[in-house]
């Protein structure tokens, strides 16, 4: 079966980074401490503080592991590379809502760094597959639970740093 690539920026490639071994050192460190500690109340057989330790324990490792992966697929995106012309992955598109006119500027991003509230938009959702690859101009309609919406593409740009 072939590995998933996880497409992102230098960015969210450095963030895995740092909380793999904050993790790693930290965390791993905390929850050693929580585990001696409650093996040091006697028996752990009826320990709550001891299973929640052991429970602390299984998350963080199995947390290493997705990140390990995450990191060990990781593509980062060329931002020199990203068009100036068609909504691409890593680019940035300024997108006018039809019914209301609000207008709200996206980074288009993997599903890993979709954060909504701060303007990052995931290529994998209904809005971002709907723009990926329309240019400016293009207005494109996507189906929702609540109904259709309608988005035209006001601006696409590479991300600040980018055009050098």
């Amino acid at each position: 079966m072939a590995e998933t690539v996880y497409e992102m920026t230098y960015g969210k490639i450095r963030e895995y980074q740092e909380e793999l071994e904050d993790r790693k050192t930290r965390v791993a460190a905390e929850i050693a401490e929580r585990l001696k500690e409650a093996r040091a109340h006697g028996d752990i057989t009826e320990n709550s503080e001891f299973d929640d330790a052991k429970q602390a324990y299984a998350d963080n490792d199995m947390r290493i592991v997705e990140i390990e992966e995450i990191l060990k697929n990781a593509k980062v995106i060329d931002e020199k590379g990203i068009s100036k012309t068609r909504v691409t992955l890593g680019g940035k598109v300024l997108l006018r809502h039809e019914d209301t006119g609000i207008e709200q500027e996206y980074m288009i991003v993997s599903a890993k760094e979709e954060d909504i509230m701060i303007g990052k938009l995931s290529s994998e959702s209904p809005v971002g597959q709907a723009i990926l690859g329309k240019r400016k101009g293009d207005t494109v309609e996507v189906k929702t639970p609540t109904g259709m919406l309608k988005y035209s593409i006001v601006r696409i740009s590479r991300p600040k740093g980018s055009d050098e």
